[in-house]
């Protein structure tokens, strides 16, 4: 509950930062002008001349506000007049013999203060604009004052690159987490990656305030915009499917695919409308997705739901530049949410597969340790050693060093496979002295390069000699043998007697659910264990995938 309330508070500190942010950016001019002109071309239609005449009305001037500024929105290469005398040039405009040199779509200009009285006033834009006349764009002016004018776009970039930087941060982060994992999520993949197209989109929006480009490449920047928005609403919403586990992955991205392309169709040359709507499509699918999750009751489905209904609010009622982003910052925080829930679920896996381990250990040196095999050991000792001292030697030597193999691989998760058969043939040493019984071992194709985990073939031994009849004449024999694929590699441990018993349920037992128990702790579930009779006598499989 206090993760919620935390998020909440963060959320009315980012609502109160961009409200103090729309109270400092109220204009201290107040001015009348229609919001567009079109552009008037004169003469020869190849000249691209243009000429507009723009009646101001300046009302009111806020005291101190400073310096009159003009700010003209217009493709071309042009000069600025106000109320006839000239006050700036953007580019250079086409003349006979000389090329246009493109100027900027934004540019600033001051107005004599001598000319900035209250009243009606005249701007006039006269230029050329050689290129992209398919466009059809007019010329915008505004009144503001022209430290304003400048000073704006300083605080707007200030908030953007600080949060500029914590994606780059966080994208960096979660690349370096997922290529130094072992578990190779997709999610922390996904996520860096939207971390990293976030940061290019804020870079991207806000690049027009670090360098001059020529109205030319105008629309290049905002076609990248769309590409990157594009691909962000594509992957938040996968991001969500595979964080929620969400059963009809593919049809709903095939469906939010389909929607984007129409959209992209549909307002083809509408920049800003298509990045909207993009966000609008994206929004609707992950809040189909959380809503799915809240209702399955999975952990962080519902703080989900409410992050994707606030950003939703925010980007419909705060300007679009600054409302998108904003919006945007709402769903990564979302996902940085469930990050914090997936990386608490690990932990407790970890403690967990911890103290299995542990258990395993104990299960491990308990298997050796047992009175019951103790005693009947000892016995037999006993009587070796009256009888024969030499072959008794040979005994105390056999079972000396299985318990020290077993001591020295007890707290390891894998070990070298020659380690595992040393362990197993002095295990049949010491039960042929024992039991007054041949054992043989035999293996095949058994490649010293691969580990295993301690004990689990010792174990399928173990229950060989509990469960298999001693022929008259031959020996117990037990043949390992190695096989390696593409895709998984397989040992096959076949136990050649007759056995004692059926053995129908092969997954009861301590001895197999040990084995089970250290595979699972090893390969997760990539793996697969099979026991099973066959003429010759008991087979015993185990197949280890590669890991997915």
């Amino acid at each position: 509950m206090y993760r919620f309330t935390f998020f909440i508070a963060f959320l009315l500190l980012l609502f109160t930062s961009c409200e103090q942010y729309t109270d400092y950016v109220k204009s201290d001019v107040t001015y009348n002008t229609d919001d567009d002109y079109v552009l008037d071309y004169l003469g020869k239609h190849e000249d691209s001349i243009f000429k507009v005449q723009i009646p101001v009305e300046l009302i009111k001037r806020e005291k101190n506000a400073g310096i009159l500024g003009l700010k003209v929105n217009s493709f071309g290469a042009f000069d600025v007049y106000w109320d006839g005398v000239l006050v700036g040039s953007n580019g250079k405009m086409a003349q006979s013999g000389q090329a246009e040199v493109p100027g900027t779509e934004m540019t600033y200009y001051q107005v004599p203060e001598n000319l900035a009285s209250i009243g009606k006033h005249i701007v006039k834009v006269i230029g050329t604009q050689s290129q992209c006349r398919e466009a059809h764009r007019g010329i915008n002016v505004e009144l503001e004052s022209y430290l304003r004018l400048h000073r704006s776009p300083l605080i707007v970039m200030s908030f953007m690159n600080l949060m500029a930087g914590a994606f780059l941060i966080a994208a960096i982060y979660y690349f370096f987490l997922y290529i130094n994992s072992t578990r190779k999520e997709a999610t922390v993949l996904l996520f860096g990656i939207i971390c990293l197209l976030f940061f290019c989109l804020l870079i991207i929006e806000y690049v027009k305030f670090y360098i001059d480009i020529p109205y030319t490449q105008y629309y290049t920047r905002l076609k990248i915009i769309g590409c990157l928005t594009f691909f962000i609403s594509m992957l938040v919403p996968w991001y969500f499917m595979l964080q929620f586990d969400f059963k009809k992955k593919r049809l709903f991205l095939f469906l939010l695919f389909f929607s984007l392309i129409a959209i992209y169709i549909i307002y083809y040359g509408h920049y800003d409308i298509t990045a909207i709507y993009y966000s609008y499509a994206m929004c609707l699918v992950s809040l189909t997705i959380a809503t799915d999750a809240a209702v399955r009751k999975i952990k962080g489905g519902l703080i989900v739901v409410f992050g994707l209904l606030v950003s939703v609010v925010v980007n419909y009622f705060i300007f679009y530049d600054f409302g998108l982003f904003i919006a945007f910052t709402i769903i990564v925080l979302s996902m940085l949410y469930l990050h914090t829930i997936r990386a608490k679920a690990i932990e407790e896996e970890h403690n967990a597969s911890l103290l299995l381990s542990s258990r395993l250990q104990l299960e491990l040196i308990k298997k050796n340790i047992q009175p019951h095999f103790l005693r009947n050991t000892l016995t037999s000792l006993i009587d070796w050693v009256e009888e024969s001292p030499q072959q008794g030697v040979v005994f105390i030597r056999a079972l000396a060093d299985e318990f020290d193999i077993m001591n020295s691989i007890a707290e390891e998760t894998l070990i070298p496979i020659r380690e595992e058969i040393a362990l197993c043939q002095k295990h049949l040493q010491v039960m042929s002295f024992r039991k007054e019984i041949c054992y043989d071992w035999e293996e095949k194709d058994i490649d010293e390069n691969e580990e295993i985990p301690p004990a689990i073939i010792h174990t399928i031994v173990e229950n060989g000699i509990t469960h298999s009849q001693p022929p008259k004449q031959a020996c117990i024999v037990f043949r390992l043998s190695f096989t390696k694929e593409k895709n998984y590699k397989e040992y096959t441990l076949l136990t050649k007697a007759k056995n004692r018993t059926t053995r129908k349920d092969k997954s009861s037992g301590t001895g197999f659910k040990y084995i089970k128990a250290r595979l699972n702790e090893s390969y997760d579930d990539n793996w697969q264990f099979n026991s099973f009779a066959v003429e010759e006598g008991w087979l015993t499989t185990i197949k280890i995938f590669d890991k997915k």
